[in-house]
Formats: structure tokens, sequence, C-alpha cells
């Protein structure tokens, strides 16, 4: 359909309509990138379809849900490397991975590669690692969670093969030790790719793993906007340790959240959480518990056992001591979409593990404090994009004997009583504006001390404009590194089909230069194609003075006129090959009789294109 022209006010209202029905369809959420970025990568993506106007694509996007795979792999920029901005590694090395590992004592040491991509931050990680603590020390030392938004970038990462282009950054010695070659690639050593977990991660949805020693997000924030990158940066603050590190890249300075960290190296980008006094619970991942089958020889008791734990109100679930899912009742498999076939399998094989909670510390700490524990408030991002709140409570199993059977996980929807409360506290907050109001005469009086805060906060505001025009021009240039590659695989494609035509054309050249005949091509109008040197020694004409020519226009010893009809048979459906024999007068002015064959030139379709004249003189 014709659509009319619209006004920038119009054309963000599409675009925003436009995120919407992404964030509705597919779960992503766009919404809180910088609209300038996300712009023009939604637009490079419509001019492969040569789509002008946000609301045609709009359209398009609902008749074809194939186009939302490009969409996001145009939108997700995954450029990134090995030892990407090597100073910067060179000092986290140097000066952070020591310090991590000797103040982590003998226990495992956590590290999240937030916004992985393809997964080579993450194995440069675990080399870092590697070299720090030993080969041998990386299963039970080290666990390295790697996450993205982007399914097809985790695949990648997870096969943990790349080409030796993809790894020149990577030192000989290291690709040497980590790295096996395998069919002209190179993948790392099962040893060091157990190191590694992958998994979908939404900075801005999901809630953040927990008690990290090392936090690495390099050149991801950038693509927000500050609300956005506040909350991601204060969920960053939750997951560090105390004594953890905060791994940026060269484009995020973090200016102006300094109540939340602290710089150890600004160049490099490193920094540290400030310790604070009312810190709330971390979310944390799920380890392995125990739960052993019970036996129960009252059959009719077990049964009103399972219907009772079946029927229960809140949704629970039941893990063994071999750490997979034994029970889960009616409310859980509703609520978590649990299958039949999904008890007796691994809890960590599973989504529940991990979301709305990681479990899986919890887990572990009530094996080592045999206490209940709840965790309140845990917040579950439901696919219509509401929120629900779930207390959880954890529960020891145990026998008469106090032997450990297990661990019950329940979950208490907390909905309503999260909303009275926020609804508590924003009258709360109506009382306090109230407060505010009256009071408006004393802070007239301290006038002069606003005005001061004020220039204090527009030179803050200066250093986040530049912070975020050095954030869009590390965007732009990523955004050109990826172009120059595209165009660089282009141009290798095009310079192999020019060395195929350069072959192909000396090898037709040779054919034509060995033949002891002259040889003629004409096309269906009759117009000269080709002209070898045997024909240019009969008749005195160059391939050059008759290119393009019709060859009943030339003025030659060959009486032109009687292979009108003979060629006409040969062009015609059907029409076979052609001979005759000739008089004519070669370019010396000699007399010969000249034999002529006349053949169909055929195409790739079996169509006439023409004809091939072969032209010999009879001795």
């Amino acid at each position: 359909p014709i659509r009319n022209p619209m006004n920038t006010n119009d054309e963000n209202t599409v675009f925003e309509s436009l995120l919407e029905f992404l964030r509705q369809e597919r779960g992503f959420d766009f919404t809180g990138y910088k609209r300038s970025s996300l712009v023009r990568r939604v637009r490079k993506q419509m001019q492969a379809h040569d789509i002008e106007d946000f609301e045609t694509y709009l359209d398009y996007l609902q008749v074809h849900p194939e186009e939302f795979l490009p969409l996001f792999d145009t939108i997700l920029i995954n450029v990134t490397g090995f030892f990407r901005d090597r100073p910067a590694w060179n000092y986290l090395r140097e000066q952070i991975v020591d310090r991590v590992v000797r103040e982590s004592g003998k226990a495992q040491i956590r590290v999240w590669s937030a916004g992985c991509s393809s997964g080579e931050e993450a194995y440069t990680l675990a080399m870092v690692f590697a070299e720090a603590i030993g080969m041998e020390n990386l299963r039970d030392r080290l666990k390295i969670y790697a996450t993205d938004v982007d399914e097809d970038a985790l695949n990648t990462a997870r096969h943990a093969t790349y080409s030796d282009k993809d790894l020149k950054s990577v030192p000989d010695e290291l690709r040497e030790k980590y790295c096996e070659a395998v069919a002209g690639k190179y993948v790392f050593r099962s040893e060091l790719r157990r190191a590694v977990i992958f998994g979908r991660h939404d900075l801005v949805q999901d809630a953040p793993i927990s008690r990290l020693d090392l936090l690495v997000c390099r050149n991801t924030l950038m693509y927000f906007n500050a609300e956005i990158q506040t909350k991601i940066l204060n969920r960053f603050h939750f997951a560090l340790k105390n004594t953890g590190f905060l791994f940026l890249g060269k484009a995020e300075m973090m200016l102006t959240h300094g109540n939340i960290f602290t710089p150890i190296s600004l160049p490099n980008r490193i920094f540290r959480p400030v310790p604070t006094n009312n810190r709330r619970d971390r979310i944390s991942y799920l380890t392995n518990s125990q739960n052993k089958d019970r036996d129960n020889s009252d059959e009719k008791r077990q049964q009103i056992k399972d219907s009772a734990f079946d029927a229960g109100f809140n949704a629970q679930l039941v893990i063994d001591s071999a750490g997979k899912l034994q029970l889960a009742n009616m409310q859980a498999r509703v609520m978590f979409g649990i299958k039949q076939l999904d008890l007796g399998r691994l809890l960590q094989d599973l989504e529940i593990s991990y979301r709305p909670l990681e479990l899986r510390s919890h887990i572990d700490r009530i094996y080592s404090t045999r206490q209940v524990a709840i965790i309140r408030d845990v917040p579950r991002y439901l696919p219509e994009g509401n929120t629900q709140y779930l207390d959880i409570y954890f529960n020891l199993l145990e026998n008469g004997e106090s032997e450990t059977l297990g661990v019950s996980v329940s979950f208490i929807d907390v909905t309503r009583y999260h909303e009275l409360q926020t609804e508590l506290q924003r009258s709360n907050q109506e009382l306090e504006t109230a407060n505010e109001e009256l009071q408006s005469s004393n802070e007239e009086l301290e006038t002069t001390n606003e005005e001061l805060q004020s220039t204090n906060e527009e030179l803050e505001t200066t250093n986040e404009e530049l912070q975020s025009t050095n954030e869009e021009l590390e965007t732009m240039n990523e955004e050109l590194q990826s172009t120059n590659e595209e165009l660089q695989t282009i141009n290798d494609e095009l310079r192999q089909r020019t060395s195929d035509l350069d072959r192909v054309n000396a090898f037709f050249n040779s054919i034509l230069a060995s033949l002891k005949a002259g040889v003629v091509v004409i096309d269906n109008q009759l117009n000269i194609l080709s002209w070898n040197d045997e024909a240019n020694e009969m008749w005195g004409l160059r391939f050059d003075e008759v290119r393009g020519q019709s060859l009943f226009s030339l003025d030659i010893g060959l009486p032109i006129e009687q292979l009108r009809e003979p060629i006409r048979n040969c062009l015609a459906e059907g029409g076979d090959r052609q001979e005759l024999a000739i008089d004519s007068i070669n370019r010396r002015g000699r007399s010969f009789k000249c034999r002529l064959s006349i053949n169909p030139l055929m195409g790739p379709n079996q169509e006439r294109q023409g004809v091939i004249l072969l032209m010999e003189v009879i001795k």
C-alpha cells in the first residue's frame, strides 16, 4: 500500500510499536537500548528488503516470521575477540587474577562473562586462570558462567571451534597448550571447556549470578541508555563479593557511579564494588543436592501422600541426593512447564534450576546449615509482560534416623502482598511530598547551596555526554569493522571468480589458436562473436576489425551470400550440422576450394544461441 510520509513524532511512535511487537512476539526487550544505535541497525536490515519506513517493516515482520532471526543478528552486534585490548588483559592477568586466586584461598573461584557473544572472552578468561592455578586444578577451583541474549552466538561458543584467523591474537604457546587442530580449525581442549558454562541471560530482565570474584562485561553497557545502565550496574554490585572485581570495556568509564564502584585502574576499566551495610540477599545458582528414594510398604498410604502432594496449593519440587528432580506437584508442573519426562533428570539440565532463582547455592547451604531457608520477593517475569513475586522455601528432608534424603523447594505467590507493599510505599512517598511542600520556605533559604549543586550537576552532565559520545563512536567502529569483514569476504569471492574466468578465457583462446582451420562464431543476429588467427590468415581481417559486425556485411574472398540459407537451416529448431564447399579467393588473391562446416552454438539450456563456422582449404 502507498503510505503518506510520516513526520518525526509519528516515525518515533511507530518505531516504539515495532519494539513492543518484538518484545511480545519473541521476548526480546530492546526498549532500554540507545535509540540512535538501535534505529541505525534496524534501518540496515530494512535496506536488505528495500523497505523505507518502520510501519512497512512492521507489516513485513508480521507476515514473514523468518525475518526475526536476521533482524536479531543485525541488532546484536557480535564483535569480539581473544585478548581484545591487549594492555587491559595484561593488567588483569598480572595484577588482578593472582589477587583473586590468593584472596579466594581454597574456595571455588566464580567468574561471570556477561555478554559473552561467541565465547572468545570466556575462553580467554579460562586460559588466563588456567595459567594462574594450573590445568589440573581447573575443574575444582574455577567456574566461569558465560551468558548472552543471542542463542545463535551461544551455540557457536559451546562448540569451542575457531579458525586460525580467529585465534591470531592468541599467543602461540597458549594455542598449542589449550587447543587441538581438527579439520583445519582449532578446538579448545575438553578440560578447559568444562570450566565454562554457557547460558542465555538477559541483563535487563533476569536475576544476576551471585557471589562472584570477577565479573567481565566489556562493551555491552554502551548499547543501553543511562537508566538501564544504572539498573544493570546495581545488579552487578549485588552480584559481586565485596572483594570482587568488575572488568568493563574501554568505552565504559562509569564516572557517575562512584557511589557503588570505585576504580582500581581507570585506564584499563577495572573497578571494585563499594561495600554497603544494607545489601539485600543475592540471587544464587543452583548446586547439586541429594534425595534418596524412600520405600513405603503401605501402598494405599503412599498413594494418599502422593495425591496430597500433587494437590498442594503451592508449587513444590523435591530434589534427591543425586541432584535429580524426583517430584513436582501439579502447581509446579503448570507454573514452570515441567513435563513428566523431566522427572528423574538432573536439575541442572532444567530451566527451573536458574529461573526465576538460581537454586543450587541455596540447596547447598541447606545441606551445610541444616536449617530452613526463605528467599523472599523473588521476581518472575511472565511472557505476557507481568511480574510475579514468589517467596521460596527450602526445607531439608530427613528420615527417622536423621539421614538426609534431599530438599523440598516450595514457591509461594506473594504478588498481591508485594502490590500492597508497593501501594503503601507510594502512599508514603505522597505523604513525604506533602511534607516537602510544607517545607518549601525552608528550601528557599538554601537557594545558594542548590545553585552550587546545580553547577556540579551540569559538570556531571557534561561528563555523561562525553561518555555517551565515546560509546557511540565505539559502537560505530564495531559496525564498520563488521561491514569491512563482509566486504573482504565479497572481495575474495570476486577475486576467485575473476581468476576462474581468466583461466577459462586462456583455455578457450588456446583451443582456437591450436585449430588449423578458420573459426568464426556468430550469434542469432548473425553478428561476429569470435574470429581466430587462422580466419585472419585466410581473409586478411583481424578480430578487432570484424567484432560485432554482421557476417554478411564483410567484403572478403568468401561468397558470403551462399552461406545465408545453410546458416538459417542450422539456426532453425531441429536444424542440424551443414557442410558445403565453395570456390573462394584468399587474402593473397589465390583461388582455392573452401570447405565449410556450420554447427549450432548451444546454450546451457540447449537453446540455439548462434552458429560456429569451421573453414578449411581443400588441397
